[in-house]
């Protein structure tokens, strides 16, 4: 080799360099796929919640401090974010399933309430009847029973008749929220309270405690679902038939599989776990369920599974700074006037903001080809 080839490698081995440009080339666009899907739309809506902090007179970077003082740099609030993430886990687990196969769950919110009800109701009866950890298996099992025969009716529309899962779902939501309050009203109410609201499971009888902490064990079970829930979709056979229905439901039956069986087992399985996030937020923190209860949390877990590409590592991460941002914004928003629904403002940021980054990203790559 010359003193000249010593300078200037590119010559000394061309297919070598050929396979590092083009290495470097797909790093480069995987790197700005991350910025624009993933980084990107999480400092746009930061920026755009800022402009409307300051539009209605508050100062956005002494909000945000305050919402890190709460909820990162406080030892209560940390436990308190760490215990919020155990129901967003299961429903990231939930709508991975749903959402890798190419089904929109849409319907978790009812599932997650009829779950929550379900165990509550059903708990403390079981209380010195079953040993304890008999009275939360049961709590858990008959949530994940009921969230999967919710979603019987648009499973088998969607398997057998082609409907549109988005409507459906999102109809028996609805349905699903409005008979939860009913049930706490009238069937599950406890005669003691005034309040409507279903018996209380006593403290010592739920979920154990972390080490002397405050924080629930369900975030243990979220994290181990989600974490299943990925080995499964991703490493598993079962997985691949699932996301094949997904991707090519007329692939898949030349295969010899049979999408509509395939189809109920992801509706069931996907809305089993929005019921096991509503039994882990009872059954391990609440106790009870109150008439018109209802969180929300099954439409504001949608984003963030979108963010982390449907990556249960990355869904964690996004479920863990999410939980933050809504511990420390209740606090920021007593300190500062701010409306406690603002957190939704940023979602809804978010959405915008998530839809814009697919939008470029798609632009993007037709002009590649």
């Amino acid at each position: 080799m010359t003193i000249q080839d010593d300078m200037n490698p590119v010559s000394a081995d061309p297919e070598t360099n050929v396979d590092g440009i083009a290495r470097t080339v797909t790093e480069r666009s995987a790197l700005q796929r991350v910025l624009t899907l993933t980084v990107g739309p999480i400092l746009a809506a930061f920026l755009l919640s800022a402009l409307i902090l300051m539009l209605v007179g508050v100062n956005p970077l002494t909000y945000y401090g305050y919402i890190l003082e709460r909820s990162l740099f406080s030892g209560l609030g940390l436990q308190q974010t760490a215990t919020r993430m155990a129901p967003l886990l299961f429903l990231c687990a939930s709508l991975i399933i749903a959402f890798r196969a190419g089904i929109w769950n849409l319907g978790t919110d009812g599932q997650f309430l009829l779950g929550a009800v379900i165990s509550a109701a059903s708990a403390p009866l079981l209380v010195g009847v079953l040993p304890g950890w008999a009275v939360l298996l049961a709590g858990f099992v008959l949530a994940a029973l009921v969230g999967a025969v919710w979603s019987l009716i648009p499973a088998l529309l969607k398997a057998y008749q082609g409907v549109n899962e988005i409507i459906t779902t999102l109809m028996m939501s609805f349905l699903g929220v409005l008979l939860a309050s009913t049930l706490v009203k009238l069937v599950f109410r406890d005669p003691e309270t005034t309040v409507p609201q279903t018996r209380t499971l006593p403290v010592e009888d739920r979920l154990p405690r972390l080490f002397d902490t405050s924080i629930s064990s369900g975030l243990i079970w979220g994290l181990i679902a989600v974490l299943a829930v990925h080995l499964m979709m991703t490493r598993t056979a079962f997985g691949l038939r699932l996301r094949m229905v997904g991707a090519n439901p007329l692939a898949a039956t030349h295969a010899g599989l049979s999408v509509p069986l395939l189809t109920l087992a992801t509706f069931g399985l996907s809305a089993g776990f929005a019921g096991l996030a509503g039994a882990s937020e009872i059954l391990g923190v609440a106790g009870n369920v109150r008439a018109n209860w209802n969180p929300a949390y099954g439409l504001m877990v949608i984003p963030l599974v979108f963010l982390a590409r449907f990556n249960g590592v990355g869904a964690i991460v996004l479920v863990f700074f999410y939980s933050a941002l809504m511990i420390g914004s209740e606090s920021a928003a007593r300190r500062l006037g701010v409306p406690q629904d603002f957190t939704l403002v940023l979602v809804a940021s978010l959405l915008i903001c998530l839809g814009l980054g697919e939008y470029i990203d798609h632009h993007k790559r037709k002009k590649e080809r």
